[in-house]
């Protein structure tokens, strides 16, 4: 039986988005969101004069890093080449999204 998704929204560098998630993964979603948007306070912090979609890609680039070194992968991984893609298509929606 396939598992119902719920929708929740969740708001990333000042944007909203709709998304859905099973209900066990909620709780995990939300705190990843958290972690993004304090990093992204921080980089704001710390490189100033930069726009949203460059800290979105900083913190992008340092979540990526701190779950490749926790679980080992290297990047010659097949689970890094797919967070690679994966990461590669989130920016892609994210780039569309500020540019509408």
């Amino acid at each position: 039986m396939m598992e119902s998704l719920i929708p929740i929204n969740i708001v990333i560098g000042d944007r909203s988005y709709r998304i859905k998630v099973s209900s066990e993964h909620e709780e995990h979603v939300r705190k990843t969101v958290k972690i993004i948007n304090e990093k992204i306070i921080e980089y704001k912090t710390s490189f100033a004069g930069k726009d949203m979609q460059d800290y979105v890609a900083m913190v992008l680039i340092w979540y990526a890093t701190e779950v490749s070194a926790k679980t080992g992968n290297t990047p010659a991984s097949a689970n890094a080449a797919d967070a690679e893609e994966a990461l590669k298509k989130l920016e892609l929606q994210i780039d569309q999204l500020l540019q509408s």
